[in-house]
């Protein structure tokens, strides 16, 4: 049985803090006590996977798809648990207040990082080599992976000497030995980053708020993934990509979109048990108690572009292997709270596959406003219980921007009909909130933008374009008592509140049986 229940898009880069960049730290408790406090059951983030500046600080661009983002982990709390001295982190540059210097952000954390790990001593710290056991599977490549990266000066792996590149064993045993120092600071960080995620979760557990991630479906060529199990992917005798991945044209880009990530080889993954993926997917599930896949429809059928084509036009379909997939998975864990990602050009073969294993879709209102209104699958009057509809995603402008700036006056038209009245420009983002939250849809998702009324200042992603995304913060004390009481309001009268709303929190988290869920598994 499904939850009927409402929460917040906002990712912990765009919260407030003082060291430049959100975090786990005290800026994530407040906004997990404001879900709460308004009741919501759930906060959705992007991936938490590292980025750099090497591929546009974009979560979707990492260079592991399992280990965790330094830049989350907090310098405040490390001071309190003793890595640091207070005045270590007592004046913190000054940092832009709606914007991520990443480039700043990066030198500042990572000296202090850099302290925190002279203090260190493994064997002081039991729970550091427990960790480094559960995770051995990802983090010794990904730590070697990282010293390796900085030893070369962030040359990808494919240009690094020919036996690292093609991991002889015994070059990797040298450079192990050689580099063993910085492999432990980057297993350190990932130890650390485990721990205050662990802590946040236990927290937002607490007070009955589940975390829904984010997990792209490809991952970067240059990736500790790609250079430990090159053969997953296609790539051709000098270990570059045959193919990159994509979409064709479609809302967001005329000309497609070329994403620059390597295609799977599915055939060698299929010969595997689909080891890699079911591993990857666990992963996340240990980190989230819901898991949106990004690009669903790739599981299906994939737009596969030859090397070299500088746009995704030139494309072409290529059928992959989701229901081996998703069976395997099953075998492994019965429970799986997966929502799909099946925004884009949807075959009826997508749908019978989401349908068969219970995956919830996506509904996106900003779509549902154009000549076809009163058929369009994204109007609230033709959203079904069964997926999670959102006023927008990262990847759109938030509603103000996309009323002053795309929809065109047939589309507002369109709206104010719908509506029934015609509102100030200003008006519309609650508009679509409320509208939201009184649909159909069993779980409703709004990016913070909206509560904000933020334009396209504030917009978080522009598919097609590399630059300037993913810089967008919140200001402080931007989430007023206004808007905490006109959303809780709207919270309960469209039956999404949690009925714990206000009461005093638990430090325990509940076991995985007792938590409510919005979507259950597969319908058989």
């Amino acid at each position: 049985m499904m939850l009927r229940s409402s929460g917040i898009l906002m990712h912990p880069t765009s919260l407030p803090s003082p060291h430049g960049i959100g975090g786990l730290g005290d800026e994530a408790y407040a906004f997990a006590d404001f879900l709460h406090r308004t009741g919501q059951r759930v906060w959705q983030l992007l991936p938490l996977t590292p980025t750099a500046e090497t591929s546009w600080n974009d979560p979707y661009h990492s260079v592991s798809a399992f280990a965790g983002n330094p830049l989350l982990i907090c310098p405040s709390r490390m001071a309190a648990e003793g890595w640091l001295d207070p005045a270590d982190v007592a004046n913190p540059p000054a940092f832009p207040e709606d914007s991520v210097d990443f480039a700043a952000v990066t030198r500042h954390k990572f000296a202090l990082f850099a302290k925190a790990y002279a203090r260190f001593s493994p064997a002081a710290h039991p729970a550091y080599a427990i960790f480094r056991e559960e995770q051995a599977d990802w983090l010794d490549d990904y730590a070697l992976f990282v010293a390796l990266r900085g030893r070369y000066g962030g040359k990808p792996w494919t240009a690094w000497p020919d036996a690292l590149r093609d991991r002889n064993p015994d070059a990797l045993a040298r450079a192990r030995a050689d580099l063993a120092e910085d492999m432990d600071f980057a297993a350190f960080l990932q130890w650390i980053f485990h721990r205050q995620w662990t802590d946040l979760r236990r927290h937002c557990h607490g007070l009955g708020i589940q975390l829904f991630g984010d997990m792209p479906i490809y991952v970067d060529h240059d990736s500790a993934d790609l250079w430990r199990s090159p053969q997953n992917w296609k790539l051709d005798e000098n270990l570059q990509p045959r193919a990159m991945a994509g979409v064709p044209p479609d809302y967001f880009s005329a000309t497609g979109q070329l994403w620059e990530s390597p295609v799977y080889d599915w055939d060698v993954l299929r010969d595997s048990g689909f080891d890699w993926w079911i591993r990857r997917i666990l992963r996340n599930l240990d980190l989230f108690d819901m898991l949106r896949i990004d690009h669903f429809r790739g599981l299906a059928a994939y737009w596969e572009v030859p090397a070299g084509e500088r746009t995704a036009m030139n494309g072409q379909w290529i059928e992959a292997p989701a229901e081996e997939l998703l069976e395997a998975l099953h075998a492994r864990r019965a429970a799986l709270p997966l929502v799909a990602e099946d925004l884009g050009v949807i075959t009826p073969d997508v749908r019978e596959i989401m349908h068969r294993f219970g995956l919830p879709g996506m509904k996106i209102l900003l779509f549902a406003f154009g000549p076809d209104m009163a058929r369009n699958p994204y109007i609230p009057h033709n959203i079904g219980p069964h997926s999670v509809v959102y006023t927008g995603t990262h990847d759109n402008n938030p509603t103000l921007g996309w009323f002053d700036d795309e929809a065109d006056a047939a589309t507002r038209e369109r709206l104010f009909a719908y509506l029934g009245l015609r509102l100030p420009r200003t008006d519309i983002p609650w508009a679509l909130v409320r509208m939201a939250l009184l649909s159909h849809a069993n779980l409703a998702i709004i990016p913070t933008q909206d509560l904000l009324c933020l334009g396209s200042e504030a917009r978080m992603n522009r598919p097609g374009h590399l630059k300037g995304n993913w810089h967008w913060r919140m200001r402080p004390e931007s989430l007023t008592t206004d808007i905490e009481t006109r959303l809780a309001a709207l919270t309960r009268i469209s039956g999404r509140a949690t009925p714990e709303a206000g009461r005093h929190k638990s430090d325990a988290c509940p076991p995985p049986a007792q938590r409510c869920l919005p979507f259950d598994g597969p319908t058989g």
